[in-house]
């Protein structure tokens, strides 16, 4: 089975060594995918100190961002926001940050219900507060 890497001129960089994602037969798997901007080290919605710890956020921009993004690499890799099957989410704070994430979802995925796990996780690789794994399928 051919397994190809792929990736997208739109979303941000890795933060580390993983592609954007890897087609594998008619399935396209994104690696997890935050809310920051390409190029650019800044996060919507979020004031960080001096130190680079969160002072405060804003789950509301930083929903609407990882969609765009997820959109942007889903687009740029062959397949379409109507193609996700399955995702992941990852909170750092449910208490909080669920019900606002959840009505954004059900906004974004009103047409396409793909199968969803939310988790609340202590914390993410970089000063962000939701992250999405998603797997969609792919028609080349």
């Amino acid at each position: 089975m051919k397994k190809d890497i792929r990736s997208s001129s739109r979303a941000p960089e890795a933060v580390g060594l993983y592609p954007h994602a890897r087609k594998v037969g008619n399935l396209l798997f994104l690696s997890g995918v935050g809310p920051r901007k390409k190029d650019s080290k800044e996060i919507p919605g979020v004031t960080l100190d001096w130190d680079g710890n969160i002072t405060s956020y804003n789950i509301e921009e930083q929903c609407h961002s990882v969609f765009q993004n997820v959109k942007y690499i889903l687009e740029d890799c062959g397949s379409s926001w109507d193609n996700i099957v399955d995702v992941t989410v990852f909170l750092t704070n449910m208490k909080d940050d669920f019900k606002t994430y959840n009505k954004l979802y059900a906004e974004y995925f009103k047409e396409n219900q793909p199968c969803r796990t939310t988790c609340e996780i202590n914390c993410l690789p970089t000063p962000i507060a939701i992250e999405l794994k998603v797997i969609a399928t792919i028609d080349e």
